[in-house]
C-alpha cells in the first residue's frame, strides 16, 4: 500500500512573498527616498560588488585576509584566518560612522567556516526608530544571550557522516553552507521591534567567504532557473547559486540553513506596548513565539508521483523538544567553569546501525537558542547496510565519572594555570578534576596508559602520550576537549612531556628502539591554526634523563636531571645542544626532578634564573643556570629523637637522607615530596620546616598551585590529594586500587560500590561522590570475589585460599567465616530476597548458606557442580530476579545447569557445546545471566563469540546474538526493564539493544586499557558501572518514562500456548532528528510475547505465595497512566476538624498547573464554552474569557480521564484506587450546576478511558493493562449494564459516532469490534476481532478515532497510522505518521489530527482515503498539511468540528490552544514540570515567584496568576529563592535570590528580566535562602549545615557559621526586631532549624559586621519517626504578631507545635496536632496557623481561640504553606501542584 504526503515547501515559501510586499507597499506609503531605497535593491543586491570589495575603498580588512581559489565553487573566494577572531576581519562599510543603508529583509552569507576553527560574524542592525542592535553568530559562544542592544546566537557544529560519504562520492570536512537570515523577524520575535535596515557586517575568522547578498524574497537555494518559474517558490538566481555537477543533488553538496525557521509564524507587527519601558516590555502576556531554524537540506523537488519530503523542526536528542513560549525565558546554561562538556565544536560519530538517510539538519531548540551544523568530519566504520538499523539514541553512555589514578605513573599530576583544576591520567583516560565541586571531564582518545601529560601556560594546549610501542602523542584544546592533531613519536616509550609557557615548543623524552635516550623537539605554535605539528629537532644521549623542562622565561632553553647528570640544553636552528654542570662531589648523586625558581613579579631575567634539582640522597642543590654552578648544596635528613618523645626539627648535614622524588617551587617556597610518605614546605632559605603532611605511601609527585596557596601530592599507592596552606587541611582527591579490579558489586539503600582487586584490598565507595569510604586489605590471601547483603549493612568476601569472609559496614569488622571450600572462591552470590547465599570454587565444589541466621550456617556443599577451571568474575554464579532459581556453568564447560535455589535440586541442564568451524573446538561456556523473571530468559555467553538466550524453563534456544565480540565474554548483565544487555568485552564495553529483533548490532565504548572485568548496572538502572584497569560510571542517557516496564507475558501464555518471540518493546527516542517524512511502509512482522512458566517441580513450583498474577505487557509510555503515590486519607486520623461549608475560613480560589500525567483528562466544547481539566485530585473548570475558575472536589485519588456527554450537560471523571477504597471511584457531574449526581464503582484499578455513546444512553469504561475489565452503564440510573474482562490489555475505547451499536477497541495487535444487542432491559455483546496484517507490523494499537464512514483509524506505539474498513474487517492502509508512538487520534471528516509522544501534533488531509478503500493503493490519499512541536507527549486534546482549532494538554504539564489556520501554539496552563520548592512575594503584592526542581525560577501576576517571566537555569534544580524586601528609596529594584543544587546562588532582577550576579558560597546544595531586612545582605544555608552571609551587590561572602555543621540547615527566619531587650546590640533578629531538631537564634547588625547568638534551642527525637516514608523536617518561625515568641514543628516524641518564648527562656504553649507537619506558615495579619501534612491535608489554626479547620484538596504531602504578606491568600504545594486559597474576614 502507497500513500503521498502533500509537500509544506510551498506553502512556506509564498507567506515570505507576501510579506516582502507587504515591505514594499509600506515603503511606497512613506517617504519617496524609502521607495527607491527598496526599489534599487530589488530584487537582490550583490553586497561584495555594489561595494567594490576588492577594491577596499568602502570596506576594510584586517589581519590574514586573501583571495584564494576554492575547488568546490571553481572561483575565487576571500579566505580569512587568523588565531584571534577580532584581528583578522573583513568590514563593510569602512568605518564605523557610515551605514551600508541595504533594507532587504533577508540577507544571505554564502560561507564555509574552516576545519578546527572559531568564527564569528557580526551584524550591525538598525530598527525603525534607529536604535542599533548588534547580531552576532559564532561557535565560540557557549550560550544564547539577550540585551536590549545585543543578541548572541551560539552556532554549534555537530558531525554527522552522510550517507552518501559512507560509499565514498562527499569529501571530508566542512561543506559551504547557504545561510539564510531573516532579520525582520529576528528583531521581532527576540527584541519585539521592527527592522528598519542592515548598517554594518563584520566576518571574522576563521572562514572562506564567497559573497552576501539582500533581498526581501525567500529564496529557495536547491532550486534555481527558470524551469521552476511557475512553482510556489522563489528559484535561486544564476548569481547567487552554488555548481552542482550533473547527476548530483544539491543537499549532498552544500548544507541550508534558515534562522529564524518560519515552521512557526510570527506575528506581523510588534506586540503593544502600553507605556512600558523598553526593558519591561518582556513582561507582557501577550504570545510571540520563538522561531527556530529548519533543516532544508533534503531535496525538495515538485511533481506528482514521488512522495516529497519535508524537512520539520526537530532537535537532537540532548536538545529540549521545541516549543513556542509566550512568555519571556531566560535560558541559564550551567557554566562551563564547571566540569562539564567541553566547550565549542562536539563531533559524534554515529554507527552503522543508526544511520540516518544522508542530509544535514540545523536545527535550534527553543529553550536555548543554539544554532546546529551537522558537518562530515568524522568517518564511522561501515558494516553491512542490510542488517544495520538504529539503535537510539546513539550514544546511550556518556562517561560520568571515573574511580582511579595513575595507571603507568603516579607521577603526572597538574594545576590547571587557574588553580582550580588538577589535571592527572588514569590509566588511558585523562580525568580533569575541579577540586572544589569534585566534578570529572574526560578525554578520550587513548587506548593505551598514558604515560606523560604537558599543559601549555595559557591553558589552552594539553599534550598525552601513551605507553605502547611506539608511542603516539596527541594534542587536545584543553577548554573544549577537541584532539587536534595525532602523531607518532621517533621515541618508543615517552616518559616526559613538558611545554613552553606560550605552547609554541612541545619537548618529549624517552627511549629510542636500540634502548638510548632520546630527546626531540616539536613546534606546535600552528596546530590550533590548522597546521601541523613539525619536529623541530632530535637528540641522542648517553647521560640518564629523569626529568626533564623547558624554562619559562626562554622557550630555547631546557634543563634535564637523572643519575649523576645535570644538563642544561637549548635549541637553535634545527639542532639541540647540551651542556653538563659542574657538580663537583655531588656527580654520583642519583638526581630524581628539577625546578626552576620563580621570581615574585613572575617574569625573572635569564641571568637571574636558578634551577632546583632533587635526588634519592636528599640533597637539594640550588644551581646557577648562567655560570653553570652549584650555587648550594642542602641535604634532607631524617628527624632525630634525642631521648624524648617530641621530634627534632629537620636540618642539613651529613647522614643518610630521605629520598626525594619530587620537588616544586613557588615565589616563597619549596614543595618537596619524599619516600617516607611526607610532603614537606620549606622556605627557599631551608632554614625550617613550614608545613608538613605525612601520607600513606610514598610521596611520587607534588606541585604548587600558581598562586602559590595549594600543593598537590600524589603517591605511588594510588592516593591524589591537595594541602590548602592557609587553613593547613590536607583535601583527598582521588583513591585508587593499584593493580586491576577483578570485581563489584552494588548496594541499594545506601548507594555504595565494593571492589575487589589484585592489589589484596577490598574497598567501599560511594557512588555519588566517588570517594572511598572503607579499605580491607589481606596480606596473606587475595579477594576475589565480592557481594552485598540485600537488606542489611553487609557485605560477603571470597577469597584465594577458600574462605568466605561477611563484613559488617557499620562495625568494619569481620563477622562470620566460613572455609568449606578447598580451592579460590570464583563465584559468590545472593538472592534478592537476602535469605541465601551461594559460593563457587575452583575445584568445582558450590556451597548454599542460611543468611537469614545470623551466624548464616552452611546448608549444604555440593562436589563436582561447577566447572572447576571457571575463572573468577562476577557472571560465574546467576540468582533469578524472583530468587528461584540458580544458573551455572558446570559441571563440564559445555554445560549449563539450572538448579531450584532452595533445594539445589537440578531442574535443567543444558549442552552448549557445538562445533566452533572457526577454531575446530568444541564451545564452551563463559558466562551466565538471568534477564527479569517475568521474560524467563537465561543468557549464556560462548567461546565463539556468542550469546544464547535460552527458556530457563525448557533449554530452547529463544535466540542468538551472533559474533558478539571477538574474544569470549567473561561479564554480561541485563536491565531490569531488557531493554539493554551490557558486556564486557575485551578492553571495551558493549551495549546491545535487547528489545530488537533484528539485531543492529552494540554501541562500543573505550577507555579502559586493560580488559574488563565486571560490568553491572546501578541500583537505579540509571547508570552502568565497569570495572578493569580502573571504575568507570557511565550516564544511560535513554529517555525512558517512570512507568516503562520490560515486556511480560502475551496472553497467549494463559491460553496454555508454548513461548513465541521476544516482544520488541524499544521505544523510539522522542527528540532525534526524523528519518524521513511520513508515509506509508512497510513494517516489520507483528510482535509477539515470551511466556515465562516456572519450572516443573522443585524450587519452581513449592513457593507461590508471592506468584500473584500474571505480568501482562505493559502499554506505551505515553499512554499509561501512573497514578501518584497512594497516600493516606486526610480524613483517616483522630482530631482532624473538617468545616461546615458556611464557616469555613479558607475558600479554594485558583488551581495552577494541569495534570499531565492523565490521559484524556481535558476537555472543551467551543459552541458552549465549557473547559474544564483536572489537577490532582480536582476537576478545575475555567472561563478562557474571564480566567475564573470551578473547583470540583471529592475524588479521593489522582483523576485519570474525563468524558463530556455530547449534549454537553453531563461529565464524567474517573480517579486510580486510594488507599480507603477498594474500588476505583467514578463521579458524573452535572455541569449546569457543579453537582456530584452519580458515584459509581466498579473497576479495581485504574479506569483508563471512558466514553458516551452518541445517543447518550450509554457510558462505557476501560480498566487497564492490570484490570482488563471493560464495563457499559445505563445513564438513565448508571446501572451497570454488562461488563467483561478483556482477554487481553486494552489502550483504547470508542463509540462509533454514525451507529451507537458499535464500539471498538485497540490492543496488542488486534481491533476488537463490539455489536451491541438490546433485548429488552438486557444488552448483549457480540465480539469480532481482528488482527493487525502483518504488512502494518504494529505489535501495539494504542489509539483509534472514527473517520467518515465506515473508516477507522488506529495509532500504534511505532508511530504508524493504519486504516480500517469496519464494514470489511479489513486494514487497507497504513503510514508512517510519526517517529514515536501515536497517542491520541481525532479526526473530522476530511482532516486528521495525531499526537505522539515525541511532541509532535500534526495535521492530514485524509479526504481521499475513502476513495482508497474502493480504488486501491494506486491513487494518492494523505497529505500532511500542518505540524506543531510542543513540550512533551500529547496525552489530551479537544478540538472543534472543523479541527480547525482545539486545546491540547501535554505530559509537560502544559495546555495549549492550537489554531491550523494560523499555525500558531499559545500557552493556555501552564506549572512547573516537577516539585515546586518555594513561594515568595513581592513587597507591593502585585507579583508572587516560585522555584522547582526543574531549575526554573517563574514570577507571576498574583492577581491573574499568568506567568510573566521564567528565568531557567539548565540542568540544575532550584532549591530555594527568595525576594528581597522593598528598599530604601529604591523600591522599584526587585530582586530574586535564587539557590541551587551546585551550592550555586543567583540575583536575578525582576525590572531588567536578567541576572545580575552569581556566587559560590557553599560547595554543596543550599537547602534555604533569605534576604536581611535591608535587602542588602543574603543569609543562605546549605544540606551539610553552614550557614554563608554574603553581601548581595558585590557577591562576596564575608562570614560562614558553621554551628549546625552535619545537619541540613531546612529554615532561615529574618525579622527587624530591635534586641536589646533579649540583652544583645543588633538590628535583625534571626533564626536558623537544622534537620538534627535545633534551632539556634541570632541577633545581627551586617553593616557594622556583628552578629552574635542569642539563643540555643534542641529538641528531642525518637530513634525512628517518619511520616510516609519520609523524615518530617524542622521548621521554625518567628511569631509575626509577637516579637518574642517563635513556633516550632518537628519530629519529636508527640505531634505538636511548640512555642517558646525568647524573653523568657522557655516553652510557653505547645498545640497538639493530628500529624507531624511539613510545612508551616505564620499569618502576618490575623493570629492564624498553616500547617501542610504528608497526608494531604492542610490545617489552619486560630491562635487567638485555640480552634483548627481542616481542608483537602491536594493529590500528595502538602510540603508548602505560604501566606501572602496581606494575609489575604495562601498558597499551598503538593509536587507540582499549586493551589491558592483565599482567607476569609475575621
Amino acid at each position: 500500500m502507497t500513500a503521498e504526503v502533500a509537500p509544506l515547501s510551498g506553502s512556506r515559501c509564498q507567506a515570505p512573498r507576501c510579506m516582502s510586499r507587504a515591505g514594499r507597499a509600506d515603503a511606497k506609503a512613506g517617504s519617496s527616498s524609502g521607495a527607491m531605497a527598496r526599489a534599487w535593491q530589488h530584487p537582490f543586491l550583490n553586497v561584495f560588488r555594489h561595494f567594490r570589495v576588492d577594491e577596499w575603498k568602502r570596506s576594510a580588512k584586517q589581519g590574514d585576509v586573501a583571495v584564494v581559489t576554492d575547488k568546490t565553487l571553481k572561483g575565487a573566494v576571500y579566505r580569512i584566518r587568523g588565531s584571534v577572531s577580532a584581528a583578522n576581519y573583513i568590514q563593510l562599510p569602512k568605518n564605523s560612522t557610515q551605514s551600508l543603508g541595504l533594507t532587504g529583509r533577508y540577507l544571505y552569507v554564502l560561507f564555509r567556516p574552516l576545519p578546527n576553527k572559531h568564527f564569528v560574524i557580526h551584524l550591525d542592525v538598525s530598527t525603525e526608530d534607529n536604535q542599533v542592535i548588534r547580531v552576532s553568530f559564532s561557535n565560540l559562544f557557549k550560550e544564547f544571550k539577550s540585551t536590549a542592544t545585543r543578541l548572541q546566537f551560539p552556532f554549534v557544529l555537530e558531525a554527522r557522516t552522510p550517507q552518501r560519504d559512507l560509499v565514498g562520492l562527499v569529501p571530508h570536512g566542512a561543506r559551504w553552507t547557504f545561510l539564510q537570515l531573516d532579520l525582520q523577524d529576528i528583531l521581532l520575535v527576540y527584541l519585539n521591534r521592527r527592522y528598519g535596515h542592515l548598517k554594518s557586517v563584520r566576518l571574522c575568522a576563521s572562514l572562506l567567504v564567497r559573497n552576501l547578498y539582500t533581498s526581501d524574497l525567500c529564496f529557495e537555494p536547491a532550486i534555481s532557473g527558470a524551469p521552476w518559474a511557475k512553482l510556489p517558490v522563489t528559484p535561486m538566481p544564476r548569481e547567487m547559486a552554488f555548481p552542482v555537477p550533473k547527476g548530483e543533488s544539491w543537499h549532498d553538496r552544500y548544507v541550508h540553513v534558515r534562522f529564524p525557521s518560519d515552521s512557526l509564524k510570527v506575528p506581523s507587527k510588534p506586540m503593544e506596548k502600553s507605556g512600558s519601558p523598553p526593558e519591561a516590555v518582556l513582561l507582557g502576556p501577550g504570545p510571540h513565539p520563538l522561531p527556530c531554524p529548519v533543516a532544508s537540506s533534503k531535496p525538495v523537488r515538485f511533481s506528482v508521483s514521488p512522495v516529497v519530503q519535508t524537512p520539520s523542526p526537530t532537535a537532537q536528542s540532548s536538545q529540549a523538544p521545541l516549543a513556542p513560549r509566550p512568555f519571556p525565558e531566560v535560558s541559564l546554561s550551567q557554566e562551563r567553569s564547571e566540569a562539564s562538556n567541553a566547550d565549542g565544536p562536539r563531533f559524534h560519530s554515529l554507527e552503522p546501525w543508526a544511520r540516518v538517510k544522508a542530509s544535514d539538519v540545523h536545527t535550534a531548540a527553543a529553550g536555548t537558542h543554539v544554532l546546529t551544523h551537522e558537518s562530515t568530519e568524522v568517518p564511522v566504520a561501515f558494516e553491512d547496510a542490510g542488517s544495520c538499523k538504529r539503535f537510539l539514541p546513539d550514544p546511550i553512555l556518556r562517561l560520568k565519572g571515573v574511580i582511579g589514578f595513575g595507571g603507568h605513573s603516579t607521577r603526572q599530576a597538574l594545576w590547571t594555570p587557574d588553580g582550580t583544576a588538577v589535571v592527572y591520567p588514569c590509566h588511558a583516560v585523562i580525568v580533569v578534576l575541579l577540586v572544589d565541586t569534585g566534578e570529572q571531564r574526560f578525554f578520550l582518545g587513548h587506548t593505551d596508559k598514558v604515560s606523560a601529560l604537558a599543559l601549555d601556560g595559557s591553558g589552552s594546549l594539553l599534550a598525552s602520550a601513551q605507553a605502547r610501542t611506539p608511542s603516539v602523542i596527541r594534542l587536545w584544546d584543553f577548554q573544549t576537549g577537541r584532539c587536534l592533531c595525532v602523531f607518532q613519536s621517533p621515541v618508543h616509550v615517552v616518559c616526559s612531556l613538558s611545554f613552553s609557557d606560550s605552547g609554541a615548543l612541545l619537548c618529549g623524552v624517552g627511549k629510542d628502539r636500540h634502548g638510548r635516550t632520546m630527546v626531540v623537539a616539536w613546534g606546535t605554535g600552528q596546530v590550533g591554526l590548522g597546521g601541523e605539528v613539525v619536529v623541530l629537532a632530535k637528540a641522542h644521549t648517553d647521560f640518564d634523563v629523569q626529568a626533564f623542562r623547558v624554562t619559562f622565561f626562554d622557550e630555547t632553553r631546557m634543563a634535564s636531571c637523572g643519575q649523576g647528570s645535570v644538563r642544561l640544553w637549548r635549541l637553535r636552528g634545527r639542532a639541540l645542544r647540551s651542556c653538563p654542570v659542574d657538580l663537583g662531589e655531588h656527580h654520583v648523586l642519583q638526581f630524581t626532578d628539577l625546578a626552576f625558581k620563580q621570581a615574585r613579579d613572575g617574569c625573572p631575567e635569564p641571568s637571574a634564573a636558578m634551577l632546583f634539582v632533587c635526588s634519592r640522597s636528599g640533597h637539594i642543590l640550588e644551581i646557577d643556570c648562567q655560570c653553570m654552578v652549584v650555587r648550594h648544596a642542602r641535604r634532607l635528613l631524617p628527624t632525630q629523637t634525642l631521648g624524648g618523645p617530641h621530634p627534632q626539627k629537620q636540618t642539613f648535614s651529613t647522614g643518610p637522607g630521605i629520598a626525594i622524588s619530587s620537588l616544586s617551587l613557588s615565589p616563597a617556597m619549596c614543595a618537596v615530596g619524599s619516600a617516607d610518605g611526607y610532603l614537606r614546605l620549606w622556605p627557599l632559605d631551608f632554614s625550617s620546616v613550614l608545613l608538613e603532611a605525612e601520607h600513606e605511601g610514598p610521596v611520587s609527585s607534588v606541585c604548587v598551585s600558581p598562586d602559590g596557596l595549594r600543593v598537590l601530592s600524589a603517591t605511588s599507592s594510588g592516593h591524589l590529594g591537595f594541602l590548602d596552606t592557609p587553613s593547613r587541611v590536607y583535601h583527598m582527591l582521588a583513591r585508587s586500587h593499584t593493580a586491576p579490579v577483578l570485581a563489584l558489586a552494588t548496594e541499594q539503600r545506601r548507594g555504595q560500590l565494593a571492589t575487589v582487586s589484585q592489589d589484596r584490598t577490598v574497598r567501599i565507595w560511594d557512588l555519588a561522590t566517588l570517594q572511598q569510604l572503607y579499605d580491607f586489605t589481606s596480606s596473606e590471601e587475595a579477594p576475589c570475589t565480592v557481594t552485598f547483603h540485600p537488606t542489611r549493612p553487609i557485605f560477603f568476601c571470597g577469597f584465594s585460599s577458600g574462605a568466605v569472609r561477611s563484613f559488617s559496614l557499620e562495625a568494619a569488622e569481620v563477622l562470620v567465616e566460613h572455609t568449606c571450600h578447598q580451592g579460590a572462591i570464583t563465584g559468590l552470590t545472593a538472592t534478592p530476597d537476602g535469605r541465601l547465599l551461594f559460593s563457587s570454587c575452583s575445584r568445582g565444589s558450590l556451597a548454599q548458606y542460611n543468611c537469614a541466621d545470623p551466624q548464616w550456617h552452611v546448608l549444604r556443599v555440593a562436589a563436582d557442580m561447577v566447572w572447576p577451571d571457571a575463572p573468577a568474575s562476577p557472571s560465574t554464579l546467576a540468582v533469578s530476579r524472583d530468587g528461584r532459581l540458580l544458573a551455572f556453568v558446570g559441571p563440564s564447560r559445555h554445560t549449563v545447569t539450572v538448579m531450584g535455589s532452595a533445594s539445589l535440586d537440578e531442574l535443567l541442564r543444558v549442552d552448549i557445546g557445538t562445533l566452533d568451524l572457526a577454531s575446530g573446538r568444541l564451545d564452551s561456556a563463559m558466562a551466565v545471566c538471568f534477564g527479569p523473571a517475568a521474560l524467563g530468559h537465561l543468557l549464556v555467553s560462548t567461546s565463539s563469540n556468542r550469546v544464547m538466550v535460552l527458556d530457563a524453563a525448557s533449554g530452547r534456544i529463544i535466540r542468538e546474538l551472533p559474533g558478539v565480540h571477538p574474544e569470549p565474554c567473561s561479564s554480561l548483565m541485563l536491565s531490569e526493564d531488557a531493554r539493554f544487555l551490557l558486556m564486557a568485552a575485551g578492553r571495551a564495553v558493549k551495549v546491545w539493544d535487547y528489545t530488537t529483533q533484528a539485531n543492529p548490532g552494540p554501541q562500543v565504548y573505550i577507555g579502559h586499557s586493560e580488559p574488563v572485568q565486571a560490568v553491572t548496572f546501578s541500583p537505579d538502572q540509571q547508570q552502568v558501572l565497569s570495572a578493569g584497569d580502573a571504575i568507570f560510571l557511565w550516564d544511560i542517557l535513554a529517555t525512558t518514562e517512570s512507568d516503562q516496564r520490560f515486556p511480560g507475558p502475551s496472553p497467549a501464555c494463559e491460553a496454555g500456548l508454548g513461548t513465541g518471540q521476544l516482544e520488541d518493546a524499544a521505544s523510539r527516542a522522542s527528540e532525534l532528528p526524523r528519518q524521513q517524512v511520513p508515509k506509508p511502509s512497510q513494517a516489520s512482522p507483528p510482535r509477539l510475547g515470551i511466556c515465562a512458566r516456572p519450572p516443573e517441580g522443585g524450587d519452581g513450583t513449592s513457593d507461590t505465595k508471592n506468584s500473584g498474577a500474571p505480568r501482562t505487557t505493559c502499554p506505551a509510555s505515553h499512554k499509561a497512566f501512573t497514578p501518584a503515590r497512594a497516600s493516606r486519607g486526610p480524613h483517616s486520623a483522630k482530631g482532624t476538624s473538617l468545616p461546615p461549608a458556611s464557616s469555613e475560613w479558607l475558600r479554594l480560589k485558583a488551581v495552577v498547573g494541569y495534570s499531565g500525567n492523565g490521559r484524556a483528562n481535558m476537555v472543551w466544547r467551543p459552541d458552549t464554552g465549557f473547559f474544564a481539566y483536572t489537577c490532582g485530585r480536582l476537576v478545575v473548570v475555567e472561563d478562557l474569557h474571564s480566567g475564573a475558575q470551578q473547583h470540583w472536589p471529592g475524588h479521593p485519588a489522582e483523576i485519570s480521564t474525563l468524558a463530556l456527554s455530547h449534549s454537553a450537560q453531563v461529565l464524567a471523571s474517573a480517579s486510580g484506587r486510594s488507599s480507603t477504597t477498594d474500588h476505583c471511584q467514578i463521579r458524573v457531574w452535572d455541569v449546569s450546576g457543579g453537582l456530584c449526581q452519580h458515584l459509581i464503582s466498579h473497576h479495581s484499578t485504574t479506569v483508563l478511558a471512558l466514553a458516551f455513546s452518541p445517543d447518550d444512553r450509554l457510558l462505557v469504561t476501560l480498566g487497564d493493562h492490570d484490570g482488563r475489565t471493560l464495563a457499559l452503564w445505563g445513564t438513565a440510573t448508571y446501572d451497570l449494564v454488562s461488563s467483561t474482562r478483556l482477554p487481553e490489555p486494552v489502550h483504547g475505547v470508542a463509540f462509533n459516532p454514525w451507529d451507537a451499536g458499535e464500539l471498538a477497541c485497540v490492543g496488542q495487535g488486534t481491533v476488537t469490534f463490539w455489536l451491541l444487542q438490546q433485548r429488552g432491559a438486557d444488552i448483549s455483546l457480540q465480539v469480532h476481532r481482528e488482527q493487525v496484517p502483518e504488512t502494518v507490523g504494529a505489535g501495539e494499537l494504542t489509539s483509534l478515532c472514527y473517520g467518515a464512514p465506515p473508516l477507522l483509524y488506529c495509532g500504534t506505539s511505532s508511530g504508524q497510522v493504519c486504516v480500517w474498513d469496519t464494514r470489511a474487517g479489513r486494514c487497507f492502509l497504513s503510514w508512517e505518521a510519526d517517529d514515536g508512538g501515536i497517542g491520541l487520534l481525532l479526526c473530522s471528516s476530511s482532516r486528521l489530527v495525531s499526537g505522539s509522544s515525541t511532541g509532535r501534533l500534526r495535521l492530514w488531509a485524509v479526504g481521499p482515503v475513502s476513495e482508497l478503500r474502493c480504488k486501491g493503493s494506486g491513487a494518492s490519499s494523505v497529505f500532511m498539511e500542518r505540524e506543531l512541536v510542543l513540550d512533551g507527549a500529547v496525552v489530551s486534546a479537544s478540538f472543534d468540528g472543523s479541527v480547525d482549532m482545539g486545546v491540547v494538554g501535554t505530559r509537560a504539564g502544559t495546555l495549549w490552544f492550537i489554531s491550523w489556520a494560523e499555525g500558531t501554539s499559545t500557552r493556555l496552563i501552564s506549572g512547573h514540570r516537577s516539585k515546586v520548592n518555594e513561594v515568595v512575594f513581592g513587597p507591593g503584592e502585585s507579583h508572587c515567584a516560585t522555584c522547582g526542581e526543574d531549575g526554573s525560577v517563574r514570577v507571576w501576576a498574583l492577581a491573574s496568576m499568568e506567568l510573566v517571566i521564567q528565568f531557567q537555569v539548565l540542568n540544575q534544580s532550584c532549591l530555594c529563592l527568595a525576594w528581597s524586601p522593598r528598599c530604601c528609596g529604591r523600591p522599584e529594584q526587585q530582586r530574586l535570590a535564587a539557590g541551587y543544587g551546585d551550592g550555586s546562588l543567583r540575583i536575578f532582577s525582576v525590572s531588567r528580566t536578567a541576572m545580575e550576579l552569581k556566587m559560590h558560597p557553599h560547595p554543596v546544595a543550599l537547602t534555604t535562602v533569605t534576604f536581611s531586612t535591608d535587602g542588602q545582605t543574603v543569609l543562605s544555608g546549605d544540606k551539610d549545615g553552614l550557614v554563608a552571609v554574603s553581601h548581595s551587590r558585590t557577591g562576596m561572602t564575608f562570614r560562614v557559621l558553621s554551628d549546625h555543621q552535619g545537619a541540613a540547615i531546612s529554615t532561615i527566619c529574618v525579622t527587624r526586631k530591635e534586641c536589646e531587650d533579649l540583652g544583645v546590640e543588633g538590628t535583625d533578629l534571626w533564626l536558623a532549624a537544622s534537620g538534627d531538631q535545633r534551632v539556634s537564634v541570632w541577633a545581627s547588625d551586617w553593616l557594622r559586621n556583628r552578629c552574635e547568638l542569642v539563643d540555643w534551642l534542641s529538641f528531642p527525637m525518637p530513634a525512628t519517626t517518619e511520616t510516609q516514608g519520609h523524615l518530617p523536617p524542622s521548621l521554625a518561625a518567628f511569631c509575626p504578631w509577637d516579637g518574642a515568641l517563635l513556633m516550632y514543628v518537628g519530629p519529636g516524641f508527640n505531634k505538636e507545635v511548640i512555642i517558646y518564648d525568647l524573653s523568657q527562656k522557655q516553652v510557653v504553649e505547645k498545640i497538639p496536632l493530628p500529624f507531624f507537619a511539613m510545612s508551616l506558615s505564620l499569618s502576618p495579619g490575623t493570629r492564624l496557623l498553616a500547617l501542610g501534612f504528608a497526608e494531604c491535608m492542610l490545617r489552619l489554626v486560630d491562635c487567638a481561640t485555640g480552634t483548627a479547620q481542616d481542608f483537602a484538596g491536594h493529590n500528595n504531602a502538602v510540603h508548602l504553606c505560604r501566606f501572602t504578606p496581606s494575609a489575604r491568600l495562601l498558597f499551598t504545594a503538593a509536587c507540582n501542584e499549586i493551589l491558592v486559597w483565599e482567607v476569609s474576614g475575621r
